[in-house]
């Protein structure tokens, strides 16, 4: 039986030496048995030995208890089924926040960080009604498309998990702290990086790998000729992921990236309705959303005629104007989930926004 310190030991080895680690797991191979062969005598730089192991491992296990976080080791239950089988798995992951949620499907959706406002809005609506389906938003907590995905998830009441360049407990960039402590406090804050681990350049394509290996599909946002989404997007590819991308602006090359990945086949979403039929969510969705499932869920209520419609348009008395209060009184809905779904609902041409924050039904069938 592997212990949890055997686990730690293992990730603190060097990356370089990690590329078939997955393989050697799978066959059974110990993971004290990997420590030996990795640092026997030392790494590559010598800065690592057998003798200096256990000590880091101890320091990064307390550090973790200090701050909340926790090991989810290869031999977990909690350790994502989809992560395991990518071909470079972390050995460990170090979690801050619901272990639960990582048994849930997942979508990942990056992008741009200096990203134009429209492609901000696309990546929160986008990230709103996927998390309103019970889908878990995958990120990776940068600025830009990145934070806007995992802001529209929570807006919308649902969950999200932030793969981070960092250590569970070093926040990057700093003043998405609060963002962090949101994220935790539904979804999870994941790191393959002991706690205490500074934000270096070359962690995060690394990353990448995780963002793609946990996710059903990457969704790509907005991304420029050299932009760091597209090596999520390769990672995606190689692990047999789907990839989707949104088309964008052909004046100022913002998303040259996301138009090479649609002419090299990616498939093209317009609305996160696309992301759910291309990946027959609907089944598995009901299953985990515990807003979803019962014959008067908020998702679809029979009409006067038998036919189905949304709860939303069945409270709404066409004509007359209903401010987010009035609507999530009647509807049941917590006004947390009714933004993003008014605002689909907008797009659809069924309602139309009117000034001071109100709703006005557009059709007149019941």
């Amino acid at each position: 039986m592997s212990s949890l310190a055997d686990f730690v030991n293992l990730s603190l080895a060097p990356f370089s030496w990690r590329r078939d680690l997955g393989d050697r797991l799978r066959s059974g191979e110990s993971p004290a048995a990997a420590i030996l062969e990795a640092l026997a005598p030392a790494d590559a730089e010598g800065q690592l030995t057998l003798e200096r192991l256990p000590a880091l491992g101890r320091r990064a296990l307390d550090r973790a208890e200090r701050d909340g976080a926790m090991p989810v080791t290869w031999a977990d239950p909690a350790y994502p089924p989809a992560l395991k089988h990518i071909y470079d798995p972390p050995p460990l992951l170090w979690l801050k926040g619901v272990p639960a949620v990582l048994a849930r499907p997942m979508v990942a959706i990056v992008g741009a960080r200096a990203a134009s406002p429209s492609a901000l809005a696309v990546a929160e609506q986008f990230a709103g009604d996927l998390a309103a389906q019970g889908i878990v938003v995958v990120s990776g907590m940068a600025r830009g498309v990145d934070s806007a995905a995992h802001g529209g998830a929570l807006a919308a009441g649902g969950a999200t998990v932030a793969i981070l360049g960092s250590g569970v407990d070093v926040v990057y960039p700093p003043e998405h702290a609060p963002l962090a402590a949101s994220i935790a406090g539904s979804g999870a804050l994941v790191s393959e990086l002991a706690p205490g681990t500074r934000p270096l350049q070359w962690f995060f394509p690394l990353r990448n790998r995780i963002i793609s290996g946990l996710s059903r599909a990457v969704v790509v946002i907005e991304a420029g000729r050299k932009s760091g989404s597209l090596i999520t997007a390769r990672c995606a590819l190689e692990q047999g992921r789907d990839v989707l991308a949104v088309p964008g602006n052909v004046l100022g090359g913002r998303n040259q990236g996301g138009h090479a990945l649609l002419r090299d086949g990616a498939k093209i979403v317009e609305s996160a309705d696309d992301i759910l039929d291309e990946l027959n969510f609907g089944q598995e969705c009901a299953a985990v959303n515990p807003r979803r499932g019962s014959a008067a869920s908020e998702e679809q209520l029979p009409s006067r005629e038998g036919r189905v419609t949304d709860p939303i348009l069945a409270c709404l008395v066409p004509g007359e104007l209903f401010d987010i209060e009035a609507i999530a009184a009647r509807s049941g809905l917590d006004p947390a989930q009714l933004l993003p779904r008014l605002v689909k609902l907008e797009l659809d041409g069924r309602v139309q926004r009117a000034g001071g924050g109100r709703f006005i039904r557009l059709d007149r069938s019941c």
